[in-house]
């Protein structure tokens, strides 16, 4: 397989050629994020069944046709952990990608491993050692060194082969299917997550009351406007605790909001009028218009918690069984989730996400009948890797 370093507008758009006539092709991306409001592109990785090549950001001033690629509904991109593949593709050019594959999730859907590193996959699947990533490169500075490219192209090589036998693996176990629907909630998961609101994002906010978040609300305004303003991570204006304590205290006056720990820093002292501006229009919202938390981000009932807990343990036994990853199937918040939807009757809101799909067949109906009642779950096996059986309850006092 040829291989190269593209650095001119001409090569890339023949490079963007011969990926659509393949119409699939592995990507990849080197950038930094510790610096800046977005992070930085520093380098695009692409394999394709014949070729690899680079992509030089900072030399090639228009990258529209790459994306453009990633976006159409006829090429299908390959990944592994694609989050930030996917973000820029979201952030540079709008549209989401419409034919993504991320053999990180693929793997998780066949075996008990998620996620795994794509240098595990790689020894896992094809059987094969690669050298680990330059995880402390400074992909900004130029020019590139041979050992920085080669690494670079070595998280790409190997990707369609992995897709290959994944797809045939996932085919034979009938689960292509699940692997499809995947794919396109991951990228659904980061569309919705990209148009939330700032203050949707921060930890925390569940604790506060609807002033609170009123007040948040301003203060995360400001505080992504100043970042975007100064090309900073909004991490480095002021930290997330910090907003939520001052959103939680309502400080009236500079020495009130500098009172709270870690606030007595020159920055932040400095931006301290703006910061009582913010609180004071969160103060003066109208009670009808204060902000919502949406149904999920909502506290949880004492009730949810605990059967949530139990839940956990069937869900645990049953990926065990089937070999799939248990952080795929369900994470504690669906499984509250369907504790409220079944408890209230399987109300009219949307059905939560353990209750449909290829997720239901696994899982679903098993939980919902623990319960009801329906089942009992006992050790049958300690040594084993699922111990539990589920069997029909049976009431022993008729």
């Amino acid at each position: 397989m040829s291989q190269s370093l593209i650095a001119a507008q001409s090569e890339f758009e023949e490079l963007c050629d011969h990926i659509r006539e393949s119409g699939l092709v592995a990507f990849d991306t080197e950038f930094v994020s510790e610096y800046t409001y977005q992070p930085e592109l520093c380098l695009l990785q692409f394999a394709t069944q014949d070729r690899c090549a680079a992509a030089d950001p900072f030399q090639i001033s228009d990258l529209s046709s790459w994306w453009d690629i990633m976006a159409d509904d006829t090429t299908t991109v390959a990944v592994h952990g694609g989050q930030a593949e996917v973000r820029f593709c979201l952030n540079q050019h709008g549209p989401p990608p419409r034919k993504l594959v991320d053999i990180q999730l693929a793997e998780g859907l066949q075996s008990r491993s998620y996620p795994l590193s794509y240098s595990a996959l790689v020894s896992r699947v094809l059987d094969k050692n690669i050298s680990g990533k330059e995880t402390r490169t400074d992909w900004r500075r130029r020019p590139l060194t041979d050992d920085q490219i080669r690494y670079a192209m070595e998280d790409v090589r190997h990707v369609l082969e992995i897709w290959e036998q994944q797809r045939k693996s996932l085919e034979n176990q009938e689960r292509l299917d699940w692997a499809e629907v995947e794919f396109e909630r991951f990228v659904t998961d980061l569309v919705s997550d990209s148009q939330r609101e700032p203050w949707e994002r921060l930890s925390g906010v569940h604790k506060l009351s609807r002033r609170d978040l009123a007040v948040l609300r301003e203060l995360a305004a400001w505080r992504e406007q100043e970042a975007s303003e100064r090309n900073r991570p909004v991490r480095k204006i002021i930290r997330d605790d910090l907003l939520i304590e001052m959103s939680r205290r309502h400080p009236k006056t500079t020495a009130e909001l500098l009172a709270t720990r870690d606030m007595n820093r020159g920055d932040y002292k400095r931006a301290a009028p703006k910061m009582l501006q913010c609180i004071q229009r969160g103060m003066g919202v109208p009670r009808d218009e204060l902000p919502k938390l949406k149904k999920n981000l909502q506290n949880r009932s004492y009730d949810d918690h605990v059967l949530g807990k139990l839940l956990a343990i069937a869900l645990a036994n049953r990926c065990a069984q089937m070999n799939v990853a248990m952080s795929l199937v369900g994470t504690s918040a669906d499984l509250r989730e369907l504790v409220r939807w079944h408890i209230e009757s399987r109300s009219k809101d949307k059905t939560p996400r353990l209750a449909e799909g290829w997720r239901s067949d696994v899982c679903g109906q098993l939980l919902e009948d623990l319960l009801d009642g329906k089942i009992t779950l006992r050790v049958a096996d300690p040594h084993s890797d699922y111990p539990l059986v589920f069997e029909e309850f049976k009431d022993s006092s008729n």
